[in-house]
């Protein structure tokens, strides 16, 4: 079988049923070997072999369209070359640098605050954290206590955070906490402005306040309960809770609130950061400027594992050693990363990702005729469609997750997240091309319009 970065496919391809003899065999030897915590291959039941660009091939031949993209990690998709090629120039020379200073992770820096806004720029820090999302989570919150000297976190319901200890604290999903008793306490959950199911049981058309003026009353009221805290965290769209962009007003006025009160914001920008939502970071498209940025999933763009926050000088409180992590030099990381910043400045990666999110608007907003589907939504290249019982409101779970299987069969990786996992959810590489956007899109309103089972 040729390689699949051989072929000049355009088109997905299934040609048994799933999973397929091969896949079949190594899911069930994952079953066998594996922690019980995996979790995509239960509801895409698949063994991958190889990638390119926007499209995978399992081990039985079947290639499909990627609109999963690594949960966002593969922001110029599969195996893009000149990363490729950096990474593997970069082998050579150093692989692993803690946090020594080295050319390339210079560069890497430069790059990363090259991308800022200019009035930030000059005013950065940045911390590496260990190579996850959730770990520069934890770096943010203890640098806001630090410097503050204050210990509560305001958080919001819906959001997403990670699963380590304290991220998973400040991650609005119940179940997995269930799990784990004895959370991060001062922890705070606060409405989010998601108006198609209003936190607080208001219609959007009647609305006569607004979830950031619920938030400034909780923090000065004096009889409250909660004392000023080290840091507000936000997600400016949230993922995992169903890509739920927050509303402008909402961020602005919570902007308006921290910066009153002397609370840092910190924005999560794990998934929506570097080019997702059509800006670098999301936080642009809201004309605000946080005090911290938590980064991760796509600044290498390859794949390779890095994270980071980026923060303002004034915060910089931290003794040496205070936040630490064996691998939070990862040298092919960064020089992938480099690479990639350039690339997207090279073919106007950002106006490609709102062409493309122009165009899936255009594609699937007619699906709002169907009464299953509650709302579609999205920045970018970050979408979510909604799916929810007509008559009662409630999410439609098992809906999406028949969508999220005939897409598959028709050769399109999607995601699910949301309420009751009732958003069916797309993350297509950055530089998806205009054909591959209309032929998943095809897909997808063809999964739906086969109705609910």
């Amino acid at each position: 079988m040729a390689p699949l970065a051989q072929h000049t496919m355009t088109r997905p391809r299934v040609d048994c049923d799933l999973p397929g003899p091969r896949s079949t065999e190594l899911l069930a030897r994952q079953e066998q070997r594996e922690s019980t915590a995996r979790t995509y291959p239960r509801h895409l039941p698949i063994a991958l072999a190889e990638a390119s660009g926007s499209f995978v091939r399992d081990v039985d031949g079947n290639v499909f369209i990627d609109f999963l993209a690594g949960a966002g990690v593969l922001s110029l998709g599969h195996n893009h070359p000149e990363l490729v090629q950096s990474v593997v120039t970069q082998l050579g020379v150093l692989t692993h640098g803690l946090d020594f200073p080295t050319p390339v992770k210079d560069r890497f820096l430069e790059a990363q605050l090259s991308m800022l806004p200019p009035g930030m720029r000059n005013r950065t820090k940045v911390h590496f954290c260990g190579p996850t999302g959730a770990n520069a989570v934890e770096a943010a919150i203890k640098l806001c206590k630090v410097a503050t000297g204050r210990g509560d976190i305001v958080t919001f319901q819906g959001g997403f955070h990670g699963s380590t200890h304290a991220a998973m604290a400040l991650t609005g999903l119940v179940t997995p906490k269930a799990a784990v008793p004895h959370g991060m306490p001062g922890t705070h959950f606060f409405p989010f402005s998601y108006c198609a199911r209003c936190p607080l049981g208001l219609s959007p058309d009647t609305c006569t306040t607004n979830c950031a003026d619920y938030l400034r009353r909780s923090l000065t009221d004096t009889h409250g309960g909660i004392p000023l805290p080290a840091a507000v965290i936000l997600e400016p769209v949230q993922g995992e809770g169903g890509v739920i962009p927050a509303t402008v007003d909402f961020v602005r006025r919570l902007r308006t609130i921290t910066r009153e009160l002397g609370i840092p914001l910190i924005v999560d920008e794990v998934q929506t950061g570097c080019g997702r939502t059509g800006t670098w970071f999301a936080f642009e498209q809201y004309d605000i400027e946080p005090d911290v940025i938590v980064a991760s999933k796509a600044l290498s763009g390859i794949g390779a594992p890095v994270a980071l926050i980026l923060y303002d000088e004034k915060l910089d409180a931290w003794a040496s050693g205070a936040h630490i992590g064996t691998f939070r030099g990862n040298q092919l990381a960064f020089a992938a990363g480099v690479e990639t910043v350039r690339i997207v400045r090279r073919d106007d990666i950002l106006g490609n990702v709102r062409r493309r999110g122009s165009q899936i608007r255009e594609r699937l907003f007619p699906l709002l005729a169907d009464p299953w589907v509650r709302e579609v939504r999205g920045r970018g290249l970050m979408w979510g469609i909604e799916l929810a019982d007509p008559d009662t409101g409630m999410p439609a779970g098992d809906f999406a997750a028949a969508v999220q299987s005939r897409a598959l069969r028709r050769g399109l990786i999607v995601e699910r997240g949301g309420r009751g996992d009732g958003v069916v959810r797309i993350l297509p590489p950055l530089n998806v091309a205009p054909d591959v956007v209309d032929i998943a899109c095809s897909i997808l309103v063809d999964a739906i319009e086969a109705g609910n089972p």
